[in-house]
């Protein structure tokens, strides 16, 4: 199979698809690998470094495109990209469909093979691929609710540690998943007062054994969440849906209720935010001011932070994609139930359940396809 990885064009997007060793497997398996000219320099890849890995290098997208069996990239196509993708060609990404009727539109009328990696999922439930995107966005939001409190970048002017004689900041995590445990590590062991709030109480008796004495545990509930919201100084949307849109568990009234220039870091905007005055920003202009409260709802966070990404990434990534090559893509998902589950869209048919709701849209199972 020709792996064909494009430079990303996403605003401020320096991940990068696959790394030198991922060639190298590649390329053992008996694979040929394709890449985009400086598609790693954001990550701190050369073009030298992919050569003596073994791929070719290609000068335009449009060679990629026009040559590969697969695509891999990070983010979802951009419009630009539509065209070039080929009927019946894999695309192997991020899409989060259900955040968007267009890219969803898009693919099924370019009848291609989109297998997402956020929705890939094993049997105990888990999302090895979203996980270590999760790890970093979790993290970094703990950093960015420290920075933007500071009062130059529009925030209230509180630390988020506090100082003795003064009390730290107290972070509200809405979501006790992996982005909320990483936000609230990083914001705790800053000094912050921080509070998770989640549906499942077993996930909050886990935390309660893993986290420091600064951290609250509370069961997810309206009341519950109003009334920590109004003397919060910074709150993390972290709730998800597996390939669904976020749940909306913040409403405008809710927001209304906060300080005057708290803030708002809402990772889960790639499915559409799960706080209802989020929406998507971009690297490039990442806050917006909505009652008064300072809004961070860029929709490729862990981008900021591209070489440690993109190998966290790719590391969970590659074995995916070395199955789907050497199976080819309709054993893989017979043979495979998470790559199953990653397929999202196939031919013009959706399969993944969630992202058919989302628009309103005929669902197809995926073992149907395939009897």
């Amino acid at each position: 199979m020709i792996i064909g990885v494009p430079k990303e064009i996403k605003d401020n997007e320096n991940r990068v698809a696959i790394t030198p060793a991922g060639v190298k497997a590649f390329i053992k398996a008996g694979h040929q690998v394709l890449v985009q000219k400086s598609a790693g320099s954001g990550s701190g890849i050369t073009d030298q470094e992919y050569s003596s890995a073994g791929a070719s290098l290609r000068k335009e997208p449009e060679e990629i495109f026009q040559e590969a069996d697969m695509i891999m990239k990070v983010k979802e196509p951009m419009p630009p990209e539509y065209m070039l993708i080929r009927e019946g060609q894999i695309i192997f990404t991020y899409f989060h469909f259900a955040a968007s009727r267009e890219l969803t539109q898009a693919m099924m009328e370019k009848n291609c093979i989109c297998i997402a990696y956020e929705t890939v999922e094993t049997e105990d439930g888990t999302l090895p691929l979203l996980a270590p995107m999760s790890e970093v966005a979790g993290k970094m939001a703990g950093h960015l609710v420290a920075y933007y409190l500071a009062l130059p970048y529009g925030g209230r002017g509180v630390l988020l540690g506090g100082v003795p004689g003064v009390k730290p900041a107290k972070v509200v995590v809405i979501g006790g998943g992996t982005v909320g445990t990483n936000a609230a590590k990083v914001a705790a062991g800053i000094g912050a007062n921080v509070t998770i709030l989640d549906i499942n109480l077993n996930r909050l008796k886990y935390l309660d054994d893993i986290m420091p004495k600064n951290v609250i545990l509370l069961a997810s509930n309206q009341f519950n969440i109003e009334e920590e919201l109004k003397d919060t100084d910074a709150l993390i949307g972290a709730a998800l849906i597996p390939g669904a849109p976020a749940p909306k568990v913040v409403s405008e009234e809710m927001v209304k209720m906060m300080p005057r220039y708290s803030v708002i870091v809402d990772v889960a905007i790639d499915q559409g935010g799960c706080i209802e005055t989020s929406k998507p920003t971009s690297h490039s202009n990442p806050t917006y001011l909505m009652h008064d409260v300072l809004h961070y709802c860029v929709t490729n966070m862990p981008g900021a932070f591209a070489r440690t990404s993109t190998f966290a990434l790719t590391n969970a990534t590659l074995p995916y994609a070395l199955e789907i090559a050497n199976k080819g893509y309709q054993k893989a998902l017979i043979s495979n139930s998470a790559i199953a589950k990653g397929l999202n869209i196939i031919n013009g048919k959706i399969t993944y359940r969630p992202v058919a709701e989302a628009f309103g849209y005929q669902y197809y199972p995926i073992d149907k396809l395939y009897q």
